[in-house]
């Protein structure tokens, strides 16, 4: 399931960083990654493995550089804009 994640830290998530449950269970992996102007945080998106996607809310753990960094699943798209 692909999920979009904002980081609560000023962490850069890169591409294949785990994503970790509250646990440290492995739930998948970041896809892709950067630091978003219009939001003034990190984004990214990634790929989790299990039956069900996780609820928009849900906090999860990116291991950035070794460390795990808190990150929130959010809704597509990221940013709407103005039309």
């Amino acid at each position: 399931h692909l999920i979009c994640l904002e980081m609560t830290v000023k962490a850069i998530p890169r591409p294949h960083d785990a994503i970790e449950d509250e646990t440290g269970r492995s739930l998948g992996e970041v896809t892709s990654g950067c630091f978003s102007p219009s939001l003034d945080k990190p984004i990214a998106m990634g790929y989790i493995n299990g039956p069900a996607p996780l609820a928009l809310g849900t906090t999860v753990a990116v291991v950035c550089r070794g460390k795990a960094q808190p990150a929130r699943v959010v809704q597509r798209p990221f940013y709407g804009g103005p039309s």
